[in-house]
């Protein structure tokens, strides 16, 4: 699978789907990934920030940014982006098959 990466301040960070972004995601919203409102701009941002800081914990990349902070510095093109590149990293898994970092 490609790598996915966000870029804030500058600076590009690794970004995954990871058990650990859902455990996140669960942490900071009470929510199970699968309530995850696909409509709603704070799951999304939400589950954004827990990919990127899950994926910079298994890298050991410094990412301290809290999720107000994240959300300050993010651009609405470099969330799009991610839409983008997470559809598609969907759609090339094969049938069957779920996609893996």
């Amino acid at each position: 699978m490609a790598k996915i990466e966000v870029t804030i301040n500058g600076k590009a960070y690794p970004c995954s789907q990871t058990m650990g972004a859902m455990l996140r995601f669960k942490e900071q919203t009470g929510k199970e990934i699968t309530e995850m409102d696909a409509a709603s701009f704070n799951d999304q941002v939400t589950f954004l920030w827990c990919c990127v800081k899950s994926a910079c914990a298994r890298e050991k990349i410094p990412f301290d940014l809290s999720l107000m902070e994240f959300a300050d510095s993010i651009e609405p093109e470099e969330m799009a982006a991610w839409n983008k590149a997470e559809a598609g990293a969907v759609q090339q898994a094969p049938e069957g098959d779920t996609p893996k970092e």
